[in-house]
């Protein structure tokens, strides 16, 4: 079994509840009272934690590369450098959005883009460092990453099986065993039958971590299959509006869509239960209230010998049970029976 990994004042992994993250992104549209707002809308949704991506446009991403995106229902094609340009928050305002989310009772992380993002996260008290899909092949990244010594999550979008398999080699190798992967697919939005949720488990068996779901999936089924296949840490898209403008909007969750994942979520986790079998006090009481006894079909007068047609089953279960039907045919009465008395031993 994975050990847990520390994540602020959670664990993620076995026996622990799933950190249900509200992926704010890029949808505060570069404005840092709209990247407030959705800061308190998450938590009052019931997120635990909510994440950001920290970058500079031009730090990653080149020039003369064009993106295609729908958004208000029609395609936008630009450069892709100009889009995420514009939805760039600067690296000052993270600390207000430390303070914001803190306030609001929710763990704040982020995506960074480089070392520099890096440091600021760490020097802000992040409960850990998100590695998205993009970067999961940036072995060099992911070596400076791991070194900072905080917990590591990463998403597995595009991903084949070996490159993951690099990647956390490259983390352990730097000395950083607190990882956990999400099980990820770089579609927006996902398919319901692309989602492949039995990954999960191939990525749970293969590297012994923590494993949990980065969902880009519209609606909340695919989130609520996952939390019912265990999965330790839960990520959604989330947004303010759905119309507005932008490249991630149209499949992120509302405010009204996040509190019904939210509380599916939980309610799954409830659902789960325990493995052990072992009866609740109510189910005991029912138990004896609609399993059958033993009972004689009509009044018998002690020291008769029972006879099938003597005898039938009938609720409650209070007296013999149907098992015992062989051991108590041809048993004699040592008390007189009333018609749908239960049988005991003591009446035999």
């Amino acid at each position: 079994m994975a050990r847990p990994v520390p994540f602020g004042n959670r664990c993620l992994g076995e026996g622990h509840p799933a950190l249900i993250v509200a992926e704010a992104g890029i949808n505060h549209n570069g404005d840092l009272a709209t990247a407030k707002e959705l800061i308190r809308a998450a938590a009052d949704c019931g997120a635990d934690a909510i994440k950001f991506q920290s970058f500079r446009a031009e730090e990653f991403v080149g020039a003369g590369q064009e993106v295609a995106y729908e958004s208000g229902g029609k395609v936008v094609r630009e450069s892709m450098q100009a889009m995420f340009r514009r939805y760039e928050m600067p690296y000052e305002a993270l600390a207000e959005l430390a303070a914001c989310a803190r306030q609001a009772g929710l763990l704040f992380f982020s995506s960074p883009a480089d070392a520099h993002a890096l440091r600021i996260l760490a020097d802000l008290g992040v409960p850990a460092i998100k590695v998205g899909s993009d970067d999961l092949t940036n072995l060099p990244l992911l070596k400076t990453f791991a070194a900072a010594g905080l917990p590591m999550v990463i998403a597995t979008g595009m991903a084949r099986l070996g490159e993951v398999e690099e990647a956390v080699e490259t983390i352990r190798a730097a000395g950083n065993e607190h990882l956990v992967i999400l099980h990820c697919v770089s579609l927006y939005p996902t398919p319901p039958e692309e989602a492949h949720l039995r990954r999960m488990e191939t990525l749970r068996n293969a590297f012994d971590v923590p494993v949990g779901f980065s969902d880009h999936t519209q609606g909340i089924a695919a989130a609520l299959g996952a939390a019912a296949l265990g999965a330790c840490c839960i990520e959604k898209h989330f947004t303010l509006d759905t119309n507005q403008p932008g490249p991630d909007h149209r499949f992120s969750a509302d405010p009204a869509t996040f509190r019904q994942l939210v509380q599916g979520i939980r309610q799954v986790e409830a659902a789960l239960g325990r493995s052990v079998f072992s009866l609740s006090a109510d189910e005991r009481q029912m138990r004896r209230d609609c399993h059958r006894s033993i009972v004689a079909r009509v009044p018998v007068a002690a020291g008769t010998r029972l006879t099938p047609e003597l005898l039938t089953l009938k609720r409650p279960g209070t007296g013999l049970p149907p098992r015992e039907w062989d051991n108590v045919v041809g048993r004699v009465t040592c008390v007189a029976l009333a018609a749908d008395q239960p049988i005991t031993w003591e009446c035999l």
